[in-house]
């Protein structure tokens, strides 16, 4: 039904007419919409309604998302649209910053319902994923600023034989892997998912492993797999729309 019986549309002739532009105006191939989870009775009918274009229903995907619950700690935010008592992304912007909202609301599957815990993203230790990720960044940052104040030698990778550093080393290489699973999916959180696990191998190396010894080459080495590690964070963290601070 478009049409109601006072000749007014109804909200699923706007849905129509926004694919008709989309699709048969402006020649999409392929349309992806976001929708509430409530509304997933109706992706059936939008598919047969792209059908009735001339096209393949498989042309429109259509990703459902669960509700947002706000907490701050063990206190959960009370909203309602009804009595008017809303918490507005710009707000949260305002309170946590954008790299926390971005990494935060990417953590989870779309099917999944999320807590977000306002109090931890703001908090700047390792129980908060996002500065956690970030940290990491920084601390390779401030090892190569350390390093331009010393003579080192040549990389020589057959050097990297602790376990530690074979294990970065198989993270880091499984990013190509990681960005094709997220377009083929369409799941972005395995991105956030990908940059805690390269953060955590990186600490466990650092830790191990000194990264500027007293051996020029092994130095050199473990720089060059430093300097690797915070190309791939700042990529994977520049996907998600999240910040590779410097210092911290």
């Amino acid at each position: 039904m478009l049409v109601r019986s006072d000749g007014s549309t109804t909200y699923f002739a706007s849905d129509v007419a926004y694919h008709y532009d989309k699709f048969v105006i402006r020649g999409f191939d392929h349309v992806i919409d976001i929708w509430g989870a409530d509304h997933q009775g109706h992706i059936p009918r939008m598919k047969a309604v792209v059908k009735t274009f001339g096209l393949d229903p498989e042309q429109l995907t259509v990703l459902t998302c669960q509700l947002v619950t706000l907490r701050r700690g063990s206190e959960v935010v009370r909203a309602s649209k009804r009595s008017g008592d809303v918490v507005s992304l710009r707000e949260l912007i305002d309170e946590v910053g954008s790299d926390a909202c971005r990494y935060n609301f990417l953590s989870r599957s779309a099917e999944s319902q999320m807590d977000f815990d306002i109090e931890l993203a703001k908090t700047q230790s390792a129980d908060n994923p996002v500065y956690y990720v970030q940290y990491a960044h920084a601390r390779i940052a401030s090892i190569i600023r350390n390093a331009a104040q010393r003579d080192i030698g040549a990389v020589n990778l057959s050097l990297l034989t602790d376990g530690s550093e074979v294990e970065l080393l198989r993270v880091l290489s499984r990013l190509p892997e990681v960005i094709d699973e997220v377009a083929r999916t369409f799941e972005p959180h395995h991105l956030p998912y990908y940059a805690q696990q390269l953060a955590t191998s990186f600490h466990a190396f650092y830790k191990q492993c000194r990264v500027l010894t007293d051996d020029p080459d092994l130095s050199a080495t473990r720089l060059a797999l430093a300097r690797a590690t915070k190309s791939v964070l700042s990529r994977t963290l520049a996907l998600m729309g999240v910040g590779s601070p410097e210092q911290m």
